[in-house]
């Protein structure tokens, strides 16, 4: 995602309906791979074996957390040698993949807050992509200390596993929280200037589904870290 040059851009292409357009197509995808997560998280939940399986069997549950990331930097990485039918399968083979490792969330937080905290979180991303989208401000330079930042989140993370800190753990939290509201923005600023220039209908569906995927991942975040706050647990 943060190679604009992957692509070959004409600045000249009716920028702004082209632009509308195809911002369209991106939060259509990220909506659908988004029912597609809730719908396998309620499968998953419905089917009891599956879930103690996963329960019991920790390997299971950390061979899909490695599978997430294998598909992420499948589809980020590698989306010059892919189809554009490819990555956009593997994006919703991910959506799949990280229903099922949801489904447990629904063990340790009640539904009502679960739905609630997913409509805040809805409110909040849909605030800080209309900002990214309308904003005449250049964000990049943000962009660049939101990534340092979400590195010095995840070596925090790491930490906290062997620390077990519940305070580290609230930082953590709140940070988090301020990182994907911010990168929301930058994203989708981001995307606005890649789609702006895709040159061909090949190019314009990998950019799209490249920015689908930032956006997914940037919101199952934000409602991740807002759930520590408002779930209300079992």
């Amino acid at each position: 995602m943060e190679n604009y040059n992957q692509f070959s851009y004409q600045p000249d292409v009716a920028y702004a309906g082209n632009v509308a357009k195809a911002m369209r197509g991106v939060f259509m995808r990220m909506f659908l791979a988004l029912l597609v997560t809730a719908a396998t998280s309620f499968a998953v939940l419905l089917n009891g074996t599956f879930l103690m399986f996963m329960l019991q069997n920790s390997w299971a549950y950390w061979g899909l957390l490695i599978a997430e990331i294998v598909l992420v930097f499948s589809v980020s990485g590698a989306i010059n040698k892919l189809s554009a039918t490819t990555a956009n399968l593997l994006f919703f083979l991910y959506a799949i993949i990280n229903g099922v490792v949801l489904s447990t969330i629904f063990l340790v937080y009640t539904g009502t807050s679960i739905f609630q905290t997913f409509l805040i979180t809805a409110g909040v991303f849909g605030a800080m992509a209309i900002y990214g989208y309308t904003t005449k401000s250049d964000l990049s330079k943000f962009g660049s200390i939101l990534m340092m930042a979400l590195i010095g989140l995840l070596v925090c993370i790491v930490v906290n596993i062997f620390l077990a800190s519940s305070r580290l753990d609230w930082i953590i939290s709140i940070v988090g929280v301020g990182i994907f509201i911010g990168l929301t923005a930058w994203d989708t600023q981001k995307i606005k200037h890649m789609v702006a220039y895709a040159d061909t209908p090949e190019a314009l569906s990998k950019v799209s589904t490249l920015g689908a995927l930032s956006l997914y991942l940037d919101f199952i975040n934000l409602f991740l870290y807002l759930l520590r706050f408002f779930g209300g647990r079992d």
